[in-house]
């Protein structure tokens, strides 16, 4: 035969799927930032917070190993303790560090600005609303107790301790989309501050959208975004863009309330016949 034929989904976006700090909540991704540096105080490590953002939105125990196996955390821990940091330690630290992170959550649990707004409009057009996180289900606990008066609900939230891998693996999102009964997995939108957040979706077969302004990459408070002068607001910006751009992101925004034209071109190439 000359042609192929196969199915193709013409449908509307079906479910948004966020990520949670520095997409809905904790503006600048301040909370896994501040545990990660103080546990490594704690043991006499002094750690830059451009290290602790480079493998930002991972399972936390993955990103402590990961700052744990560079170079210069090598060499204080060598330095401070006369050995290279093991397995052993790293599944001590992640330990102690349960506690310190849930503490730094629980500090930073605002709701980020438009996001109320933006999953109310989402709703009204049947959307569902998932999220991921690559917080553990204990150190989440109180969050979406103290989120939820002010407009973020999720249909669901999957931890990254809940599935076989945490990102860049896609398995969260897929149970996500699994739980709230959505398929094809073309239909759903996944929405992330960081690189691993888009590899997720990715790796899922989903849309991506990726968060600048209120995100990891940009990495400041919405405090310090306002007294930077514009050009070097910008700057970080378009940094932050040209990195997720460059991860295979599909749109890249600042915030999540600027989402719905986004999911409306999404909606225009799906009717024409594309695909992520």
């Amino acid at each position: 035969m000359d042609f192929v034929y196969r199915r193709s989904y013409r449908g509307r976006v079906r479910a948004v799927i966020f990520d949670l700090a520095g997409t809905t909540v904790d503006f600048g991704c301040r909370a896994p930032v501040d545990a990660l540096i103080e546990l490594f105080q704690r043991h006499q490590i002094q750690i830059a917070v451009e290290d602790v953002r480079q493998a930002m939105g991972i399972h936390k125990k993955d990103h402590l190993r990961a700052i744990l196996q560079s170079r210069s955390v090598v060499e204080q821990w060598r330095a401070a303790h006369g050995e290279t940091p093991d397995d052993a330690d790293a599944e001590r630290l992640f330990t102690e560090f349960i506690p310190i992170q849930t503490a730094a959550i629980g500090r930073h649990a605002d709701v980020i600005p438009g996001v109320s707004e933006t999953i109310n409009q989402l709703r009204k057009r049947g959307i569902r609303i998932g999220a991921t996180t690559g917080y553990t289900r204990e150190m989440i606990k109180g969050l979406l107790r103290d989120v939820a008066p002010h407009g973020f609900q999720p249909d669901n939230l999957i931890c990254a301790d809940e599935v076989p891998a945490g990102r860049p693996a896609p398995w969260m999102a897929v149970t996500s989309a699994m739980r709230m009964g959505i398929y094809p997995l073309e239909a759903c939108v996944k929405v992330g501050d960081t690189v691993a957040d888009i590899e997720e979706g990715l790796n899922a077969g989903m849309w991506t959208i990726g968060i600048t302004w209120a995100g990891n990459e940009v990495g400041l408070t919405e405090q310090e975004c306002e007294s930077l002068g514009p050009d070097e607001l910008t700057r970080r910006v378009t940094r932050a863009t040209d990195r997720l751009g460059a991860a295979g992101a599909h749109f890249v925004v600042e915030s999540v309330q600027d989402l719905l034209p986004v999911i409306e071109a999404i909606d225009t190439r799906m009717a024409a016949g594309a695909k992520p």
